[in-house]
């Protein structure tokens, strides 16, 4: 004699199932260099431009750092110094913007930054 009773339903999962796993972009299966050099066989540069000689606005000091953001309509000289350590890393103790609009141009803008740094540099 069969059994007329339906059939058990499906068991629920009680967590939802994993996330696929990520596929590796370039940059975490790009080949690491050895201590020796790059795998060239070249040194390694540490920037893309040297801060030697007379600072100018397409090469600005140490600690001054340009941006242009198109996107905010933001275009300035944005400047750090004096960095202290806190619990979450390294901060600037102080820093300051120079926008091109403010200051009536890009060279003014830089040239303000410049004085600046200088001056807090100084205090440090």
């Amino acid at each position: 004699m069969r059994n007329s009773s339906p059939p058990d339903p499906p068991a629920r999962r009680l967590h939802p199932p994993p996330p696929p796993t990520p596929v590796p972009t370039s940059k975490t299966t790009r080949k690491r260099s050895t201590a020796g050099g790059s795998s060239r066989g070249g040194s390694r540069k540490t920037s893309s431009r040297a801060r030697t000689g007379t600072p100018s606005p397409s090469n600005p000091s140490a600690g001054i750092s340009r941006i242009d953001q198109e996107s905010r309509r933001t275009h300035g000289y944005f400047v750090r110094v004096g960095y202290k350590m806190t619990d979450g890393g390294s901060r600037p103790s102080a820093s300051a913007y120079f926008g091109d609009a403010s200051h009536g141009g890009r060279r003014k803008a830089w040239e303000a930054a410049e004085a600046w740094l200088k001056k807090n540099r100084k205090g440090r």
